[in-house]
């Protein structure tokens, strides 16, 4: 029987394991962690649970097309509730935009903000629905080793879209500042600035309002149970609290295995790796790493995060399940990300309430809050600084709902740059991996397969097709599956 050893334990790190175990591999899995799920855990506190990683589900074709590559459904391992509204954006002057559970209900909503707009969207979504198409089904299933993967005749019809930025068609049909934000916040948040990401990632529109967002009941840790119980019932042996400290390759280049907490060795014809590649490559001899410091320092990463997760002893009035605060200005937040890579002055943020929908995630009569600031990756990170945002965003959100909170306030936990750095090894605390950039699309990304280690492979968000939890689950199988044709 043909073994294979992987490193981590998130999505994409899970699904190439239990992938590789239906291809009748015996896998081992390490986890450094003293649980499973990678950026994906999971904090239970005074009756509060937290969700300390993704907080949306979107795409759930991609988890529904996952679960049935192993004869099973998503439904028997979580129950689904989609979201209505979807979410509530807030703007300066008390105004608000909803983004409601149908393409009907959203067009209605753009055209009382602008009128004429909701037609526009209704054109737009159609786009980027077909976009959707072509990229899920066809472009993120390829593992990017050329770029002849992403000449197709639909992508060659297309082609002026890799060249225009999201920006240009959004502004170009749609004035109302408000409008704007809410069809551009899905790549600031997930990937780039929306002037650098290219239109036909406008299919994240479509995911968006046309899929619509959804809430696995108990929250997004009940997909990580269900994978690793998947994982196990296909015969992956998982080993938690086993931090890899180095990958052991022959005098032929060829990857022969692992050390474990710097003591144990174990062997395996095949490697993978689902932890950060930065520092994945660092566990290798110094010839055999493919890319040097310089070439992650010039890199563009998508967003790190200042999260919070508060426990408060009351309801919280007139907010939603997700709620986005865009009451500052989008662009001077973005440029403090991506330009000046500096703290925002005055920050947008999100803010999760999944107690609103699941009951079972806060004791009666209180909430469970999740906050989260995108801030740009490798920043300064105090104690002193989480304070004071903390401090600010709590002010706008009582100052929204018109409610004290303060005292109100169970415990606050905080997450930053030097919590990603310590609890994942990410490179510059990153949150959310490579920026979805046209220079760091597909094939110009991070390979998958090592070019100087034979056996040795990556997965997960830095490399293809790119961040966020569905592209993770396609990255595991498409690891996987090169394995299969290798072999």
């Amino acid at each position: 029987m043909s073994t294979a050893i992987v490193i981590g334990s998130g999505f994409s790190s899970l699904s190439a394991a239990s992938h590789l175990a239906k291809q009748g591999y015996k896998v081992q899995l390490f986890e450094k962690n003293s649980t499973v799920g990678g950026r994906c855990r999971q904090l239970i506190k005074n009756g509060y649970t937290f969700d300390i990683g993704p907080s949306w589900y979107w795409m759930p074709d991609i988890f529904d097309k996952y679960f049935a590559d192993f004869g099973k459904k998503t439904s028997d391992y979580y129950e689904l509730d989609r979201l209505n509204p979807g979410y509530k954006i807030y703007f300066q002057n008390q105004q608000e935009l909803t983004i409601g559970d149908s393409v009907e209900k959203i067009a209605e909503e753009f055209e009382r903000i602008e009128k004429g707009s909701g037609a526009k969207l209704r054109k737009l979504l159609k786009k980027s629905a077909k976009n959707y198409d072509i990229a899920i089904n066809k472009i993120v299933l390829r593992p990017g080793l050329s770029p002849f993967e992403l000449v197709t005749t639909e992508t060659a019809v297309r082609v002026g879209q890799f060249f225009k930025s999201i920006q240009q068609i959004v502004r170009k049909d749609f004035k109302n500042p408000m409008l704007v934000a809410a069809l551009e916040f899905p790549v600031l948040f997930l990937g780039a600035k929306p002037s650098q990401t290219p239109s036909f990632y406008s299919f994240m529109n479509y995911a968006d309002y046309g899929l619509g967002t959804w809430h696995p009941r108990g929250g997004m840790y009940e997909i990580i149970k269900a994978m690793k119980a998947l994982a196990e019932e296909l015969g992956v042996e998982i080993h938690t609290d086993a931090a890899v400290t180095k990958i052991n390759v022959d005098a032929n280049a060829k990857a022969k295995g692992v050390e474990i907490n710097g003591s144990q060795n174990y062997t395996a014809e095949h490697i993978i790796s689902g932890a950060d590649y930065a520092h994945s490559e660092t566990l290798l001899d110094s010839k055999y790493r493919q890319y040097s410091e310089a070439y992650w320092e010039k890199k563009v990463f998508a967003p790190s995060s200042l999260l919070f997760y508060v426990g408060f002893k009351t309801k919280i009035k007139g907010v939603e399940h997700h709620n986005l605060f865009f009451d500052t200005d989008f662009d001077v937040h973005s440029k403090a990300i991506y330009d000046t890579k500096e703290w925002p002055e005055d920050p947008l943020f999100y803010v999760n309430f999944p107690s609103v929908t699941d009951p079972s995630m806060a004791p009666e009569n209180c909430e469970t809050g999740f906050f989260l600031i995108p801030i740009a990756p490798g920043i300064e990170d105090t104690e002193e600084l989480r304070n004071h945002y903390f401090e600010l965003i709590l002010k706008r959100l009582e100052k929204r709902v018109d409610q004290e909170l303060q005292s109100q306030i169970d415990f606050v936990e905080s997450f930053c740059v030097k919590d990603f750095i310590e609890q994942y090894n990410s490179y510059k605390g990153n949150a959310y991996g490579l920026a979805n950039t046209l220079s760091q699309t597909a094939f110009l990304r991070p390979k998958l397969i090592s070019k100087k280690v034979d056996n040795l492979y990556f997965t997960g968000q830095l490399t293809v097709p790119g961040p966020g939890v569905p592209p993770s689950l396609i990255s595991g199988k498409l690891v996987a599956e090169l394995i299969r044709k290798k072999n």
